[in-house]
């Protein structure tokens, strides 16, 4: 199927013929054909599907061709999303295959001075992008009337939910007229989001993007086994060695964002680090010198990574492997996309087994293990443990079930203990 046989209009597909595209992809085939009918939508989507694109597509073509129902201007369709990383891609897109039509957009989110948002809103969008925060500001402040809306999109529900974003949703819900198509995608489907779903859409239509729990065919996962005070080494060698080129890092805390960034740019490895602790400016500045090729490694917390849209991003590294194995696949659909090949690569420590073999059931298939470039790289504390009374020292660990056989007297406990990321 082409694009064309989706009933798009001639200017929607003249900008998606000006991306490159000529195929839809699983969901945008399946969703927009429904969004454009004026249905209800659940949709299972994960990272790298092409789910913007299967919303901003059919919205676009019903503003472009239907007339608001109201007398007065206002906005016509309101997206929600968690993130402003998130909402700036939305946006984007929607500017993108707008190209050809005359519709007006706005994006607000936190963290930036509201003064150019509400300069935004009062030209009269038809489409408003926003974080559910500030939104909220937005409308105590009196900057929002929602008595136009049509179309409300939840994108990646089940991180508003996960992010503590439930009251917010369910108020500004209360405000939008009762006659409206609703749409809402989640990488998930919770008992939280099932029962969100049923009070927010009416008699919808469910699309499932991919099969639940698998990963993308196009990604090569592997896994390396290191101590977790070997890792910061183990990262240097792997990307010395050609293993990893341009790669998204994965860290737990925002501190220890900031410590792996500091360690590889010692080794001469341009890095950035994002977490909600930088300014906007700052994650904004390193996101664009990562995409242009200035900066080589890129390390981020679980948060700040969300919305980051980069299309051929060959590595994915998960430097402390994610404690929700649902979240393992978020993070590696951020490569294996449009395409092109790519690879996950996972740095595991005696700690986290426990926690690659939840990941492992999730798939349905144990993940490859592979040996570090030059052999096994031995932590500083275990090489500075003392000897035994033969005067040996402990030797490494080995591989038992499935993990390993912790060191006499070592306490095993959560790795990366320290700040979260709020």
């Amino acid at each position: 199927m082409s694009f064309t046989e989706l009933g798009l209009s001639p200017e929607l597909l003249r900008a998606v013929a000006d991306r490159g595209y000529t195929q839809p992809t699983p969901v945008q085939r399946e969703a927009i054909p429904h969004v454009l009918a004026g249905r209800d939508l659940l949709a299972a989507a994960q990272t790298g599907t092409g789910k913007t694109a299967a919303f901003v597509l059919p919205i676009l073509q019903r503003l472009s061709t239907a007339p608001s129902a109201h007398d007065s201007p206002g906005i016509r369709v309101l997206v929600l999303t968690p993130t402003r990383e998130l909402a700036v891609q939305i946006e984007e897109s929607v500017k993108t295959y707008g190209a050809h039509l005359p519709i007006r957009s706005a994006i607000v989110y936190g963290g930036v001075p509201m003064a150019p948002q509400i300069a935004a809103l009062r030209r009269n969008p038809e489409i408003v992008v926003a974080t559910p925060g500030r939104l909220l500001d937005h409308t105590w402040s009196g900057n929002l009337d929602y008595g136009a809306v049509e179309v409300c999109v939840l994108d990646e529900a089940d991180r508003m939910l996960d992010m503590g974003f439930i009251d917010d949703i369910r108020q500004i819900l209360s405000w939008l007229p009762t006659e409206r198509q609703n749409l809402l995608f989640s990488a998930t489907f919770s008992d939280q989001i099932r029962r969100l779903s049923a009070k927010l859409l009416r008699n919808p239509v469910s699309v499932q993007a991919t099969p639940s729990n698998t990963a993308t065919e196009l990604v090569r996962q592997v896994v390396y086994l290191a101590d977790r005070d070997a890792k910061p080494a183990a990262l240097v060698r792997l990307i010395r060695s050609g293993e990893v080129r341009q790669a998204l890092v994965f860290v737990r805390t925002k501190h220890g964002a900031d410590k792996l960034a500091s360690h590889l740019t010692r080794a001469s490895i341009r890095t950035a680090a994002i977490h909600s602790n930088k300014a906007q400016l700052q994650r904004e500045v390193a996101l664009e010198d990562f995409k242009a090729g200035k900066v080589d490694v890129l390390v981020a917390t679980e948060v700040a990574a969300r919305g980051i849209d980069i299309t051929a991003l060959p590595h994915v590294v998960n430097y402390d492997m994610p404690s929700v194995p649902a979240d393992y696949l978020h993070r590696i659909g951020r490569t294996g996309r449009a395409g092109i090949d790519g690879v996950a690569i996972n740095l595991v420590s005696p700690e986290e087994m426990p926690q690659l073999a939840d990941i492992e059931r999730l798939l349905g298939a144990p993940i490859p293990r592979e040996s570090l470039p030059g052999g096994t790289i031995v932590s500083p504390r275990r090489s500075g443990q003392p000897q035994d009374r033969q005067g040996r020292r402990p030797g490494p660990r080995q591989r038992r079930g499935g993990g390993w056989s912790g060191l006499p007297g070592e306490r095993r406990g959560s790795v990366g203990v320290g700040d979260r990321e709020g």
